[in-house]
C-alpha cells in the first residue's frame, strides 16, 4: 500500500478500536439489548429510506443480520454489561476469525491449510490464557463474560458465512441493509429480558444528564463513524488491494482497544491476560498470512497516487464488489 493508504488503514483501525469505548459509554446508561437495537435503528431508518435493497436471496441477508447483528451484539453487549473488560472484549471478539475458518471448512467444505490449523491452535491457547486469568474474577462473572464474548464471535462467524453464501456484488450496500434485520428481534428480546419500558424511559431522559448525552454520542459513533465511515474507507482499500495486504491491519484493533481502555477507563490487564492477547493476535496473524497475491486488474504497483472511491451514494459498492466479502467490522 502507498503511505497515504496505510494512513487510511490506520485511521480505520483507530476508529474501530475506539468503538469499544463508545460501547462502554452506551452501556453505562442503556440496557445492553436495548442499546443493540438502538445502535441498528440509527442506521436502519435512513437505509430503508435512501438505499436500494441489495440483489440476491433474502435468506442470506437475514442470516447475516441475525448472526453479525442480533446475536453478536446482544452477546457482546451483555458480556460487557456484566463485567467483561472493554479492552479484552475487543480482543476476544477477534475469535470470529478462526471460527469463520472452521465454519467454512465444516459447512462450505473449504480446505484448511496447515498454516490455518496452526494459527487456530495458537489462538485457542491464547484464549485459554485469558479464560484462566478471568477465572479469578468474583462469582465467576469473569469467565461468563469471556464465554459470552466468544459466543458473540461465533455468531459473527455465522454471519460471515451468510455473507459468503450471498456473495453480494455490492458488499457495502449489503452491509448497510444488514442493519435493517436486528432492531425488531433485539427490541423484542429487550422487552422480555429488560422490561418493555426500561430502555425507552432511559432514551426519553437521555438528554437530562451527562451520562445520557455520552451514551447518545456513543450510539452515534458506533452507527456513523464506525460503520459508515469505517466501512466506506475499508471497502475502498479492499477494492484496491488484495485482502491479504489489507486484512492483517485489523489485528491492531484490539491493541487500540486495550490501550484506549487503559488510558481512558483505567483498565490494566494482568501479565497473563496480555500474554494471552499477544498469543491470540499471533495465531490470527499466522492464519491470515498467505503467499503474495497478484494485483487487482487495473492496479499498478502499490497504488501510490491513486484515489480511494469512498462516495456514499445510492450506487455504493461498485468498487467494493472487487474486494469480495472480506471486509471486517468492529462493534
Amino acid at each position: 500500500m502507498s503511505p497515504r493508504h496505510r494512513l487510511v488503514a490506520l485511521f480505520v483501525v483507530v476508529l474501530w478500536g475506539l468503538n469499544f469505548l463508545a460501547i462502554r459509554y452506551g452501556l453505562d446508561y442503556f440496557p445492553p439489548l436495548f442499546l443493540g437495537a438502538l445502535r441498528f435503528l440509527v442506521l436502519a431508518l435512513p437505509v430503508l429510506l435512501f438505499v436500494r435493497p441489495p440483489k440476491g436471496p433474502v435468506t442470506w441477508l437475514v442470516l447475516y443480520g441475525l448472526g453479525s447483528g442480533t446475536f453478536q451484539f446482544g452477546l457482546l453487549f451483555t458480556a460487557m454489561h456484566i463485567g467483561m473488560p472493554t479492552g479484552l472484549a475487543s480482543l476476544v471478539l477477534q475469535s470470529s476469525a478462526p471460527f469463520t475458518v472452521l465454519l467454512g471448512a465444516v459447512l462450505l467444505h473449504e480446505k484448511l491449510a496447515v498454516r490455518q490449523i496452526a494459527g487456530i491452535g495458537i489462538a485457542v491457547v491464547g484464549m485459554a490464557l485469558i479464560i484462566a486469568d478471568r477465572a479469578d474474577a468474583a462469582a465467576g462473572v469473569g469467565v461468563l463474560g469471556v464465554v459470552l464474548t466468544l459466543l458473540g464471535g461465533l455468531s459473527w462467524a455465522f454471519g460471515n458465512i451468510g455473507q459468503r453464501l450471498a456473495a453480494p456484488s455490492e458488499p457495502f450496500r449489503f452491509t448497510l441493509w444488514m442493519s435493517v434485520i436486528p432492531p425488531l428481534p433485539m427490541l423484542a428480546l429487550s422487552a422480555v429480558v429488560e422490561g418493555p419500558t426500561v430502555g425507552w424511559k432511559a432514551l426519553a431522559h437521555s438528554l437530562d444528564g451527562t451520562d445520557g448525552r455520552l451514551a447518545l454520542l456513543g450510539v452515534a459513533y458506533i452507527a456513523i463513524l464506525s460503520t459508515v465511515v469505517g466501512y466506506g474507507l475499508w471497502g475502498a482499500l479492499m477494492a484496491r488491494y488484495p485482502a491479504s495486504t489489507v486484512a492483517p491491519a485489523t489485528l491492531l484493533v484490539p491493541v487500540v482497544g486495550i490501550a484506549a481502555s487503559a488510558i481512558v477507563l483505567g483498565e490494566h490487564p494482568s501479565a497473563l491476560a496480555l500474554a494471552g492477547a499477544a498469543t491470540v493476535i499471533a495465531g490470527c496473524l499466522l492464519g491470515m498470512l498467505r503467499k503474495p497475491a497478484s494485483a487487482l486488474p487495473g492496479d499498478e504497483g502499490d497504488g501510490a497516487g491513486g484515489e480511494l472511491d469512498v462516495t456514499v451514494t445510492d450506487d455504493l459498492g461498485e468498487r467494493g464488489a472487487q474486494g469480495g466479502a472480506a471486509v471486517v467490522r468492529q462493534g
